[in-house]
Protein backbone atom coordinates (compact mmCIF):
# COMPACT_ATOMS: atom_id res chain seq x y z
CA UNK A 1 0.00 0.00 0.00
CA UNK A 2 2.79 2.40 0.93
CA UNK A 3 4.65 1.51 -2.27
CA UNK A 4 1.55 2.27 -4.33
CA UNK A 5 1.10 5.61 -2.67
CA UNK A 6 4.75 6.49 -3.25
CA UNK A 7 4.43 5.59 -6.93
CA UNK A 8 1.28 7.65 -7.24
CA UNK A 9 3.02 10.60 -5.57
CA UNK A 10 6.00 10.32 -7.88
CA UNK A 11 3.73 10.05 -10.92
CA UNK A 12 1.79 13.08 -9.82
CA UNK A 13 5.00 15.06 -9.31
CA UNK A 14 6.29 13.89 -12.69
CA UNK A 15 3.05 14.89 -14.40
CA UNK A 16 3.18 18.29 -12.72
CA UNK A 17 6.80 18.75 -13.74
CA UNK A 18 6.08 17.71 -17.33
CA UNK A 19 3.05 19.98 -17.37
CA UNK A 20 5.12 22.95 -16.19
CA UNK A 21 7.80 22.07 -18.72
CA UNK A 22 5.22 21.76 -21.52
CA UNK A 23 3.63 25.08 -20.64
CA UNK A 24 7.04 26.75 -20.48
CA UNK A 25 8.01 25.30 -23.87
CA UNK A 26 4.75 26.46 -25.39
CA UNK A 27 5.23 29.93 -23.94
CA UNK A 28 8.74 30.41 -25.36
CA UNK A 29 7.62 29.14 -28.80
CA UNK A 30 4.83 31.67 -29.17
CA UNK A 31 7.07 34.32 -30.73
CA UNK A 32 10.15 34.62 -32.93
CA UNK A 33 11.02 38.09 -31.71
CA UNK A 34 14.43 37.71 -30.13
CA UNK A 35 13.84 39.99 -27.12
CA UNK A 36 10.44 38.42 -26.42
CA UNK A 37 11.89 34.91 -26.65
CA UNK A 38 14.74 35.72 -24.26
CA UNK A 39 12.45 37.23 -21.65
CA UNK A 40 10.11 34.25 -21.96
CA UNK A 41 13.04 31.88 -21.47
CA UNK A 42 14.30 33.55 -18.30
CA UNK A 43 10.80 33.83 -16.80
CA UNK A 44 9.96 30.22 -17.66
CA UNK A 45 13.21 28.88 -16.23
CA UNK A 46 12.36 30.49 -12.89
CA UNK A 47 8.82 29.07 -13.05
CA UNK A 48 9.72 25.45 -13.82
CA UNK A 49 12.31 25.34 -11.01
CA UNK A 50 10.34 27.41 -8.48
CA UNK A 51 13.32 29.80 -8.11
CA UNK A 52 13.29 33.30 -6.62
CA UNK A 53 15.83 34.71 -9.03
CA UNK A 54 17.01 33.79 -12.50
CA UNK A 55 19.75 35.21 -14.73
CA UNK A 56 20.42 34.21 -18.35
CA UNK A 57 23.64 35.29 -20.04
CA UNK A 58 24.37 34.87 -23.75
CA UNK A 59 27.93 35.36 -25.03
CA UNK A 60 28.96 36.75 -28.41
CA UNK A 61 31.49 35.16 -30.78
CA UNK A 62 34.36 36.46 -28.67
CA UNK A 63 32.95 34.98 -25.47
CA UNK A 64 31.96 38.34 -24.01
CA UNK A 65 28.48 38.86 -22.53
CA UNK A 66 26.15 40.04 -25.27
CA UNK A 67 22.77 39.57 -23.52
CA UNK A 68 22.08 39.76 -19.75
CA UNK A 69 18.49 39.03 -18.77
CA UNK A 70 16.97 38.69 -15.32
CA UNK A 71 13.73 37.63 -13.68
CA UNK A 72 12.59 38.18 -10.11
CA UNK A 73 15.00 41.05 -9.40
CA UNK A 74 14.35 44.72 -8.83
CA UNK A 75 15.76 47.22 -11.35
CA UNK A 76 18.07 48.62 -8.64
CA UNK A 77 19.58 45.22 -8.00
CA UNK A 78 20.03 44.60 -11.73
CA UNK A 79 21.84 47.92 -12.09
CA UNK A 80 24.13 47.11 -9.15
CA UNK A 81 24.89 43.65 -10.53
CA UNK A 82 25.91 45.11 -13.89
CA UNK A 83 28.23 47.60 -12.14
CA UNK A 84 29.78 45.19 -9.61
CA UNK A 85 33.40 44.56 -10.66
CA UNK A 86 33.44 41.72 -8.06
CA UNK A 87 30.78 39.83 -10.06
CA UNK A 88 33.07 39.28 -13.07
CA UNK A 89 35.37 36.58 -11.57
CA UNK A 90 32.38 34.80 -10.02
CA UNK A 91 30.60 34.77 -13.37
CA UNK A 92 33.70 33.47 -15.15
CA UNK A 93 33.94 30.65 -12.60
CA UNK A 94 30.29 29.61 -12.92
CA UNK A 95 30.38 29.76 -16.73
CA UNK A 96 33.16 27.22 -16.76
CA UNK A 97 30.83 24.31 -15.84
CA UNK A 98 29.68 22.30 -18.83
CA UNK A 99 27.22 20.32 -16.71
CA UNK A 100 24.49 21.48 -14.30
CA UNK A 101 25.76 22.73 -10.93
CA UNK A 102 23.57 22.45 -7.81
CA UNK A 103 24.65 23.97 -4.47
CA UNK A 104 22.95 23.97 -1.07
CA UNK A 105 24.63 27.27 -0.19
CA UNK A 106 26.21 29.49 -2.84
CA UNK A 107 27.75 31.89 -0.30
CA UNK A 108 29.83 29.32 1.57
CA UNK A 109 30.92 27.71 -1.73
CA UNK A 110 32.12 31.04 -3.08
CA UNK A 111 33.90 31.98 0.15
CA UNK A 112 35.72 28.63 0.16
CA UNK A 113 37.06 29.43 -3.27
CA UNK A 114 38.25 32.87 -2.17
CA UNK A 115 35.88 34.66 -4.54
CA UNK A 116 33.86 37.74 -3.51
CA UNK A 117 30.30 37.15 -2.36
CA UNK A 118 27.60 39.13 -4.18
CA UNK A 119 24.33 39.37 -2.22
CA UNK A 120 21.00 41.01 -3.08
CA UNK A 121 20.76 44.58 -1.73
CA UNK A 122 19.38 44.56 1.83
CA UNK A 123 19.50 40.75 2.08
CA UNK A 124 20.25 39.42 5.59
CA UNK A 125 20.08 35.72 4.62
CA UNK A 126 23.14 33.74 5.61
CA UNK A 127 22.64 31.10 2.91
CA UNK A 128 21.07 30.81 -0.52
CA UNK A 129 20.59 27.75 -2.70
CA UNK A 130 21.89 27.77 -6.28
CA UNK A 131 21.34 25.95 -9.56
CA UNK A 132 22.99 26.54 -12.94
CA UNK A 133 22.94 24.78 -16.30
CA UNK A 134 24.57 25.46 -19.68
CA UNK A 135 22.44 26.20 -22.73
CA UNK A 136 23.90 24.25 -25.65
CA UNK A 137 22.77 23.85 -29.25
CA UNK A 138 24.44 21.30 -31.51
CA UNK A 139 27.41 21.07 -29.20
CA UNK A 140 27.98 24.83 -29.12
CA UNK A 141 27.48 26.97 -26.01
CA UNK A 142 24.57 29.37 -26.42
CA UNK A 143 24.47 30.69 -22.85
CA UNK A 144 23.92 29.83 -19.19
CA UNK A 145 21.06 29.65 -16.68
CA UNK A 146 21.82 30.88 -13.14
CA UNK A 147 19.05 30.40 -10.54
CA UNK A 148 19.12 31.22 -6.83
CA UNK A 149 16.72 30.80 -3.89
CA UNK A 150 14.25 27.91 -3.87
CA UNK A 151 10.79 29.30 -3.04
CA UNK A 152 9.13 26.11 -1.75
CA UNK A 153 12.09 24.57 0.04
CA UNK A 154 15.55 25.02 1.47
CA UNK A 155 17.35 23.97 -1.72
CA UNK A 156 16.92 22.86 -5.33
CA UNK A 157 16.31 19.15 -5.85
CA UNK A 158 17.65 16.66 -8.36
CA UNK A 159 14.27 16.87 -10.11
CA UNK A 160 14.77 20.63 -10.48
CA UNK A 161 18.18 19.94 -11.98
CA UNK A 162 16.73 17.44 -14.47
CA UNK A 163 13.87 19.79 -15.33
CA UNK A 164 16.25 22.69 -15.92
CA UNK A 165 18.50 20.53 -18.11
CA UNK A 166 15.52 19.46 -20.27
CA UNK A 167 14.24 23.02 -20.48
CA UNK A 168 17.72 24.27 -21.42
CA UNK A 169 17.81 21.96 -24.46
CA UNK A 170 14.45 23.30 -25.65
CA UNK A 171 15.46 26.89 -24.86
CA UNK A 172 18.66 26.47 -26.87
CA UNK A 173 16.67 25.52 -29.99
CA UNK A 174 14.20 28.37 -29.53
CA UNK A 175 16.97 30.92 -28.91
CA UNK A 176 18.86 29.69 -31.98
CA UNK A 177 15.77 29.92 -34.18
CA UNK A 178 14.89 33.37 -32.85
CA UNK A 179 18.44 34.59 -33.45
CA UNK A 180 18.41 33.14 -36.97
CA UNK A 181 15.03 34.77 -37.62
CA UNK A 182 16.33 38.11 -36.32
CA UNK A 183 19.39 37.87 -38.54
CA UNK A 184 17.16 37.05 -41.51
CA UNK A 185 14.84 39.99 -40.77
CA UNK A 186 17.85 42.30 -40.45
CA UNK A 187 19.25 41.03 -43.76
CA UNK A 188 15.88 41.53 -45.45
CA UNK A 189 15.61 45.02 -43.99
CA UNK A 190 19.11 45.84 -45.19
CA UNK A 191 18.30 44.53 -48.65
CA UNK A 192 15.06 46.48 -48.75
CA UNK A 193 16.90 49.63 -47.68
CA UNK A 194 19.46 49.10 -50.44
CA UNK A 195 16.74 48.59 -53.04
CA UNK A 196 14.74 51.58 -51.82
CA UNK A 197 17.73 53.92 -51.83
CA UNK A 198 19.12 52.65 -55.15
CA UNK A 199 19.36 55.31 -57.90
CA UNK A 200 17.71 52.81 -60.27
CA UNK A 201 14.00 52.06 -60.30
CA UNK A 202 13.19 48.44 -59.39
CA UNK A 203 9.81 46.79 -59.95
CA UNK A 204 8.67 43.19 -59.58
CA UNK A 205 5.97 42.25 -62.10
CA UNK A 206 3.75 39.18 -61.91
CA UNK A 207 4.19 37.05 -65.04
CA UNK A 208 0.58 35.81 -65.12
CA UNK A 209 -1.46 38.94 -64.43
CA UNK A 210 1.13 41.49 -65.52
CA UNK A 211 0.42 43.50 -62.38
CA UNK A 212 3.28 45.21 -60.57
CA UNK A 213 3.91 43.45 -57.28
CA UNK A 214 6.24 46.05 -55.78
CA UNK A 215 7.98 49.32 -56.61
CA UNK A 216 10.98 50.95 -54.98
CA UNK A 217 11.13 54.70 -54.38
CA UNK A 218 13.04 55.51 -57.57
CA UNK A 219 10.51 53.59 -59.69
CA UNK A 220 7.72 55.59 -58.05
CA UNK A 221 9.61 58.82 -58.74
CA UNK A 222 10.11 57.91 -62.40
CA UNK A 223 6.45 57.06 -62.90
CA UNK A 224 4.89 59.76 -60.73
CA UNK A 225 5.03 62.24 -63.61
CA UNK A 226 2.67 59.95 -65.51
CA UNK A 227 0.31 58.92 -62.73
CA UNK A 228 0.53 61.99 -60.43
CA UNK A 229 0.61 59.64 -57.46
CA UNK A 230 2.08 56.38 -56.26
CA UNK A 231 1.29 53.91 -59.03
CA UNK A 232 -1.45 51.43 -58.27
CA UNK A 233 -1.46 48.29 -60.38
CA UNK A 234 -4.93 48.88 -61.85
CA UNK A 235 -4.10 52.47 -62.84
CA UNK A 236 -0.75 51.42 -64.23
CA UNK A 237 -2.28 48.75 -66.45
CA UNK A 238 -5.21 50.91 -67.59
CA UNK A 239 -3.42 54.01 -68.81
CA UNK A 240 0.25 53.26 -69.53
CA UNK A 241 1.59 52.13 -72.89
CA UNK A 242 5.16 51.06 -73.45
CA UNK A 243 6.99 51.75 -76.72
CA UNK A 244 10.00 49.49 -77.08
CA UNK A 245 13.19 50.14 -79.00
CA UNK A 246 12.11 48.02 -81.99
CA UNK A 247 9.01 50.17 -82.44
CA UNK A 248 6.50 47.82 -80.82
CA UNK A 249 3.82 49.59 -78.78
CA UNK A 250 2.40 47.48 -75.99
CA UNK A 251 -0.72 48.38 -74.03
CA UNK A 252 -0.11 47.08 -70.54
CA UNK A 253 -3.83 46.40 -70.07
CA UNK A 254 -4.19 44.22 -73.15
CA UNK A 255 -0.70 42.79 -73.26
CA UNK A 256 1.39 43.30 -70.16
CA UNK A 257 5.13 43.72 -70.24
CA UNK A 258 5.44 40.40 -68.44
CA UNK A 259 3.26 38.62 -71.01
CA UNK A 260 5.15 40.31 -73.82
CA UNK A 261 8.24 38.64 -72.39
CA UNK A 262 6.50 35.47 -71.18
CA UNK A 263 8.93 33.25 -73.03
CA UNK A 264 11.60 34.39 -70.64
CA UNK A 265 13.20 37.11 -72.71
CA UNK A 266 15.97 38.93 -70.88
CA UNK A 267 16.16 42.62 -71.76
CA UNK A 268 19.45 44.48 -71.41
CA UNK A 269 19.67 48.29 -71.45
CA UNK A 270 16.78 48.79 -73.88
CA UNK A 271 15.55 52.36 -74.22
CA UNK A 272 11.77 52.38 -73.82
CA UNK A 273 9.15 55.09 -73.56
CA UNK A 274 6.22 54.90 -71.12
CA UNK A 275 3.27 56.98 -72.36
CA UNK A 276 -0.22 57.95 -71.25
CA UNK A 277 -3.05 59.07 -73.56
CA UNK A 278 -2.61 62.81 -72.95
CA UNK A 279 0.91 62.68 -74.41
CA UNK A 280 2.96 62.70 -71.24
CA UNK A 281 5.83 60.24 -71.41
CA UNK A 282 8.90 59.06 -69.57
CA UNK A 283 12.02 57.65 -71.23
CA UNK A 284 14.03 55.03 -69.39
CA UNK A 285 16.66 52.37 -69.90
CA UNK A 286 15.01 49.07 -69.06
CA UNK A 287 16.49 45.78 -67.91
CA UNK A 288 14.18 42.82 -67.35
CA UNK A 289 15.14 39.43 -65.94
CA UNK A 290 12.70 36.51 -65.53
CA UNK A 291 12.34 34.69 -62.22
CA UNK A 292 11.57 31.01 -62.75
CA UNK A 293 10.03 28.34 -60.56
CA UNK A 294 11.70 24.96 -60.04
CA UNK A 295 9.84 23.57 -63.07
CA UNK A 296 11.26 26.33 -65.31
CA UNK A 297 8.01 28.27 -65.51
CA UNK A 298 8.37 32.08 -65.45
CA UNK A 299 6.58 33.35 -62.34
CA UNK A 300 7.62 37.01 -62.29
CA UNK A 301 10.02 39.57 -63.69
CA UNK A 302 12.44 41.93 -62.03
CA UNK A 303 12.39 45.13 -64.07
CA UNK A 304 14.92 47.89 -63.49
CA UNK A 305 14.44 51.38 -64.91
CA UNK A 306 17.09 54.06 -65.20
CA UNK A 307 15.78 57.57 -65.81
CA UNK A 308 17.43 58.96 -68.94
CA UNK A 309 16.67 62.60 -68.06
CA UNK A 310 20.10 63.19 -66.45
CA UNK A 311 21.79 61.68 -69.50
CA UNK A 312 19.67 63.83 -71.79
CA UNK A 313 20.64 66.85 -69.71
CA UNK A 314 24.30 65.90 -70.05
CA UNK A 315 23.91 65.61 -73.82
CA UNK A 316 22.24 69.03 -73.89
CA UNK A 317 25.14 70.45 -71.88
CA UNK A 318 27.61 68.97 -74.35
CA UNK A 319 25.71 70.41 -77.28
CA UNK A 320 25.51 73.76 -75.50
CA UNK A 321 29.23 73.59 -74.79
CA UNK A 322 30.06 72.85 -78.44
CA UNK A 323 27.82 75.71 -79.54
CA UNK A 324 29.62 78.02 -77.10
CA UNK A 325 33.01 76.89 -78.38
CA UNK A 326 31.92 77.42 -81.99
CA UNK A 327 30.59 80.88 -81.19
CA UNK A 328 33.74 81.98 -79.35
CA UNK A 329 36.02 80.69 -82.11
CA UNK A 330 33.92 82.23 -84.86
CA UNK A 331 34.44 85.81 -83.62
CA UNK A 332 38.28 85.92 -83.86
CA UNK A 333 38.15 83.86 -87.04
CA UNK A 334 35.79 86.38 -88.61
CA UNK A 335 38.12 89.22 -87.61
CA UNK A 336 41.11 87.41 -89.11
CA UNK A 337 39.23 86.59 -92.29
CA UNK A 338 37.90 90.15 -92.63
CA UNK A 339 41.29 91.77 -92.06
CA UNK A 340 43.05 89.39 -94.46
CA UNK A 341 40.38 89.81 -97.16
CA UNK A 342 40.50 93.59 -96.88
CA UNK A 343 44.31 93.70 -96.94
CA UNK A 344 44.38 91.52 -100.07
CA UNK A 345 41.72 93.52 -101.85
CA UNK A 346 42.74 95.44 -105.00
CA UNK A 347 39.87 97.88 -104.69
CA UNK A 348 41.65 100.39 -102.48
CA UNK A 349 45.36 101.04 -102.10
CA UNK A 350 46.44 100.83 -98.43
CA UNK A 351 49.27 102.71 -96.80
CA UNK A 352 51.87 100.87 -94.74
CA UNK A 353 50.36 102.01 -91.42
CA UNK A 354 46.98 100.60 -92.45
CA UNK A 355 48.53 97.30 -93.49
CA UNK A 356 50.31 97.10 -90.13
CA UNK A 357 46.99 97.65 -88.40
CA UNK A 358 45.41 94.78 -90.36
CA UNK A 359 48.34 92.53 -89.44
CA UNK A 360 48.07 93.58 -85.80
CA UNK A 361 44.37 92.60 -85.80
CA UNK A 362 45.21 89.25 -87.38
CA UNK A 363 47.98 88.65 -84.82
CA UNK A 364 45.81 89.59 -81.82
CA UNK A 365 42.86 87.48 -82.96
CA UNK A 366 45.15 84.54 -83.72
CA UNK A 367 46.45 84.80 -80.15
CA UNK A 368 42.85 84.92 -78.96
CA UNK A 369 42.04 81.75 -80.90
CA UNK A 370 45.16 80.04 -79.53
CA UNK A 371 44.11 80.97 -75.99
CA UNK A 372 40.62 79.57 -76.56
CA UNK A 373 42.03 76.36 -77.99
CA UNK A 374 44.43 76.04 -75.05
CA UNK A 375 41.51 76.42 -72.65
CA UNK A 376 39.52 73.84 -74.59
CA UNK A 377 42.44 71.41 -74.42
CA UNK A 378 42.75 72.06 -70.68
CA UNK A 379 39.08 71.18 -70.19
CA UNK A 380 39.51 67.95 -72.15
CA UNK A 381 42.64 67.00 -70.22
CA UNK A 382 41.02 67.72 -66.87
CA UNK A 383 38.04 65.53 -67.77
CA UNK A 384 40.23 62.70 -69.08
CA UNK A 385 42.74 62.91 -66.23
CA UNK A 386 45.73 63.85 -68.39
CA UNK A 387 46.36 67.45 -67.34
CA UNK A 388 50.03 67.83 -66.32
CA UNK A 389 51.31 70.16 -63.61
CA UNK A 390 54.92 70.70 -62.55
CA UNK A 391 54.99 71.55 -58.81
CA UNK A 392 58.06 73.14 -57.27
CA UNK A 393 58.75 75.55 -54.38
CA UNK A 394 57.48 78.96 -55.52
CA UNK A 395 57.00 82.38 -53.94
CA UNK A 396 53.36 83.45 -53.73
CA UNK A 397 54.27 87.13 -54.26
CA UNK A 398 55.94 86.30 -57.58
CA UNK A 399 52.83 84.62 -58.96
CA UNK A 400 50.50 87.36 -57.68
CA UNK A 401 52.65 90.12 -59.24
CA UNK A 402 52.76 88.25 -62.54
CA UNK A 403 48.98 87.77 -62.62
CA UNK A 404 48.18 91.34 -61.56
CA UNK A 405 50.50 92.83 -64.20
CA UNK A 406 48.97 90.64 -66.90
CA UNK A 407 45.39 91.64 -66.05
CA UNK A 408 46.19 95.33 -65.50
CA UNK A 409 47.89 95.58 -68.90
CA UNK A 410 45.07 93.80 -70.69
CA UNK A 411 42.16 95.56 -68.98
CA UNK A 412 43.74 98.94 -68.34
CA UNK A 413 42.90 98.80 -64.62
CA UNK A 414 44.91 100.02 -61.66
CA UNK A 415 42.48 99.01 -58.89
CA UNK A 416 43.79 95.53 -58.09
CA UNK A 417 44.99 95.66 -54.48
CA UNK A 418 47.19 93.03 -52.84
CA UNK A 419 46.84 92.27 -49.14
CA UNK A 420 49.45 89.67 -48.21
CA UNK A 421 50.11 88.32 -44.73
CA UNK A 422 53.75 88.78 -43.65
CA UNK A 423 56.10 85.81 -43.79
CA UNK A 424 54.24 83.75 -46.37
CA UNK A 425 56.12 80.46 -46.93
CA UNK A 426 56.93 79.16 -50.41
CA UNK A 427 54.19 76.96 -51.86
CA UNK A 428 54.41 73.79 -53.86
CA UNK A 429 53.05 75.04 -57.18
CA UNK A 430 53.44 75.07 -60.91
CA UNK A 431 54.03 78.82 -61.44
CA UNK A 432 52.56 78.98 -64.94
CA UNK A 433 49.42 77.09 -63.97
CA UNK A 434 48.73 79.02 -60.77
CA UNK A 435 49.27 82.29 -62.65
CA UNK A 436 46.70 80.98 -65.13
CA UNK A 437 44.24 80.44 -62.25
CA UNK A 438 44.89 83.92 -60.86
CA UNK A 439 44.52 85.58 -64.29
CA UNK A 440 41.21 83.76 -64.83
CA UNK A 441 39.88 84.85 -61.43
CA UNK A 442 41.08 88.43 -61.79
CA UNK A 443 39.71 88.69 -65.33
CA UNK A 444 36.41 87.27 -64.12
CA UNK A 445 36.32 89.93 -61.38
CA UNK A 446 37.19 92.70 -63.84
CA UNK A 447 34.49 91.65 -66.30
CA UNK A 448 31.79 91.51 -63.64
CA UNK A 449 32.47 94.68 -61.66
CA UNK A 450 32.47 98.40 -62.53
CA UNK A 451 35.74 99.90 -63.79
CA UNK A 452 36.26 101.94 -60.62
CA UNK A 453 35.33 99.10 -58.27
CA UNK A 454 38.34 97.69 -56.36
CA UNK A 455 39.43 94.09 -56.70
CA UNK A 456 41.15 92.74 -53.60
CA UNK A 457 43.60 89.84 -53.58
CA UNK A 458 44.48 88.35 -50.18
CA UNK A 459 46.90 85.61 -49.20
CA UNK A 460 47.51 84.07 -45.78
CA UNK A 461 48.82 80.82 -44.39
CA UNK A 462 46.14 78.35 -43.26
CA UNK A 463 47.81 75.42 -41.51
CA UNK A 464 49.82 73.44 -44.04
CA UNK A 465 48.36 75.43 -46.95
CA UNK A 466 48.31 79.00 -48.20
CA UNK A 467 44.85 80.41 -48.96
CA UNK A 468 44.55 82.96 -51.78
CA UNK A 469 41.30 84.83 -52.36
CA UNK A 470 40.04 87.23 -55.07
CA UNK A 471 37.15 89.48 -54.05
CA UNK A 472 35.13 91.87 -56.19
CA UNK A 473 32.11 94.10 -55.57
CA UNK A 474 30.41 93.26 -58.83
CA UNK A 475 27.35 91.35 -59.94
CA UNK A 476 27.59 88.53 -57.44
CA UNK A 477 26.09 85.07 -57.83
CA UNK A 478 22.60 83.89 -56.92
CA UNK A 479 22.23 80.98 -54.46
CA UNK A 480 20.65 78.88 -57.23
CA UNK A 481 23.67 79.37 -59.49
CA UNK A 482 26.32 78.76 -56.83
CA UNK A 483 26.34 74.90 -57.00
CA UNK A 484 26.91 75.07 -60.79
CA UNK A 485 29.60 77.74 -60.77
CA UNK A 486 32.57 75.44 -61.42
CA UNK A 487 30.90 73.37 -64.09
CA UNK A 488 31.91 73.68 -67.74
CA UNK A 489 28.85 75.78 -68.51
CA UNK A 490 27.41 77.51 -65.45
CA UNK A 491 25.08 80.02 -67.05
CA UNK A 492 22.44 77.59 -68.22
CA UNK A 493 19.12 79.34 -68.07
CA UNK A 494 20.03 81.70 -65.25
CA UNK A 495 22.40 84.59 -64.77
CA UNK A 496 23.03 84.28 -68.48
CA UNK A 497 24.71 87.65 -68.69
CA UNK A 498 27.13 86.83 -65.87
CA UNK A 499 30.37 86.14 -67.73
CA UNK A 500 32.17 84.21 -65.05
CA UNK A 501 35.44 83.49 -66.77
CA UNK A 502 37.93 84.55 -69.38
CA UNK A 503 37.72 81.35 -71.36
CA UNK A 504 34.20 81.45 -72.76
CA UNK A 505 32.25 79.29 -70.30
CA UNK A 506 34.90 77.01 -68.88
CA UNK A 507 37.48 79.20 -67.11
CA UNK A 508 36.28 78.39 -63.59
CA UNK A 509 36.18 74.65 -64.31
CA UNK A 510 39.81 74.94 -65.48
CA UNK A 511 40.69 76.77 -62.26
CA UNK A 512 39.10 74.00 -60.23
CA UNK A 513 40.99 71.28 -62.11
CA UNK A 514 44.35 73.03 -61.78
CA UNK A 515 43.92 73.81 -58.07
CA UNK A 516 42.84 70.26 -57.24
CA UNK A 517 45.76 68.91 -59.27
CA UNK A 518 48.00 70.76 -56.79
CA UNK A 519 46.25 69.09 -53.85
CA UNK A 520 44.26 72.23 -52.99
CA UNK A 521 40.59 73.19 -53.01
CA UNK A 522 38.69 76.10 -54.53
CA UNK A 523 35.39 77.59 -53.37
CA UNK A 524 33.16 80.59 -54.02
CA UNK A 525 31.09 82.77 -51.73
CA UNK A 526 28.55 85.47 -52.57
CA UNK A 527 25.80 87.17 -50.61
CA UNK A 528 23.69 87.32 -53.76
CA UNK A 529 23.25 89.30 -56.98
CA UNK A 530 24.81 92.77 -56.85
CA UNK A 531 26.84 92.01 -53.71
CA UNK A 532 30.09 90.77 -55.20
CA UNK A 533 31.85 87.41 -55.21
CA UNK A 534 34.81 85.97 -53.34
CA UNK A 535 36.82 83.07 -54.77
CA UNK A 536 39.29 81.28 -52.48
CA UNK A 537 41.74 78.52 -53.32
CA UNK A 538 44.50 76.79 -51.38
CA UNK A 539 47.98 75.52 -52.28
CA UNK A 540 50.17 73.28 -50.07
CA UNK A 541 53.21 74.94 -48.53
CA UNK A 542 56.49 73.62 -49.89
CA UNK A 543 57.64 72.03 -46.64
CA UNK A 544 54.58 69.74 -46.60
CA UNK A 545 55.19 68.38 -50.09
CA UNK A 546 58.96 67.91 -50.31
CA UNK A 547 58.55 64.20 -50.96
CA UNK A 548 57.52 64.79 -54.57
CA UNK A 549 60.16 67.40 -55.41
CA UNK A 550 63.29 66.24 -57.19
CA UNK A 551 66.63 66.90 -55.51
CA UNK A 552 67.75 69.52 -58.00
CA UNK A 553 64.51 71.54 -57.81
CA UNK A 554 64.33 71.32 -54.01
CA UNK A 555 67.25 73.66 -53.62
CA UNK A 556 65.77 76.55 -55.61
CA UNK A 557 62.79 78.77 -54.84
CA UNK A 558 61.22 80.36 -57.91
CA UNK A 559 61.28 84.16 -57.85
CA UNK A 560 59.51 86.77 -59.90
CA UNK A 561 62.05 86.69 -62.66
CA UNK A 562 61.61 82.94 -63.22
CA UNK A 563 57.86 82.99 -63.85
CA UNK A 564 57.26 82.93 -67.58
CA UNK A 565 55.00 85.48 -69.20
CA UNK A 566 53.09 82.85 -71.15
CA UNK A 567 51.36 79.81 -69.80
CA UNK A 568 53.79 77.33 -71.26
CA UNK A 569 56.48 78.32 -68.74
CA UNK A 570 59.83 76.57 -68.39
CA UNK A 571 60.20 72.85 -68.48
CA UNK A 572 60.87 71.37 -65.05
CA UNK A 573 62.29 68.00 -64.11
CA UNK A 574 59.44 67.17 -61.70
CA UNK A 575 55.93 66.72 -63.04
CA UNK A 576 52.64 65.45 -61.74
CA UNK A 577 49.61 64.25 -63.64
CA UNK A 578 46.15 65.15 -62.38
CA UNK A 579 44.03 62.08 -61.59
CA UNK A 580 40.57 61.71 -63.06
CA UNK A 581 38.94 62.92 -59.85
CA UNK A 582 41.27 65.88 -59.46
CA UNK A 583 42.61 64.84 -56.08
CA UNK A 584 46.00 65.39 -54.52
CA UNK A 585 49.28 64.61 -56.27
CA UNK A 586 49.13 61.49 -58.37
CA UNK A 587 51.85 59.38 -59.93
CA UNK A 588 54.69 61.23 -61.72
CA UNK A 589 54.82 61.36 -65.49
CA UNK A 590 57.67 59.87 -67.45
CA UNK A 591 59.96 62.66 -68.48
CA UNK A 592 59.36 66.40 -68.81
CA UNK A 593 56.02 67.77 -69.89
CA UNK A 594 55.01 70.86 -71.86
CA UNK A 595 51.80 72.83 -71.83
CA UNK A 596 49.72 73.44 -74.97
CA UNK A 597 50.92 76.33 -77.02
Amino acid sequence: MELTENLQTENRKLRERLSRLSQASQRINESLDFETVLQGVVDSARTVTDAKYCVVTLPDDRGEIQEFLVSGMTPDWVGQMRSFPEAAPLHEYLRGFEEPLRLRDLYSHVEALGLPVVKPPGSAAATISFLSAPIRHRGESVGHFFLAGKVSGPEFTSEDEETLAMFASQAALVISNARRYTDLQRALADREAVVNTAPVGVAVVDAVSGEPVSFNREAVRIMEGLLRAEPRSEDFLDVVTIRRADGREVSLKELSIARAMSEGETVRAEEVVFEVPDGRNVKALMNATPIRAEDGRVTSFVVTLQDTAPMDELENMRAEFLAKVSHDLRAPLAAIKGSATTALSDTFPFRQAEMVQFLRIINEQADRMASLINDLLDVARIETGTLVVNPMPTLVTAMLDQARNTVMSGWDRDNIHLDLAPGLPPVMADPGRIVQVLVNLLTNAAKNSPDASPIRVEAAQDGDKVAISVTDRGRGVSPEQMPHLFRKSSRRGQDSDHENDAGGGWGLSICKGIVEAHGGRISADSEGPGKGTRFTFTIPVAEEAEAIVSADSRSAVVGAGMVGADRTGPRYSSSTMIPRRCGAFARPCRGPATFPS
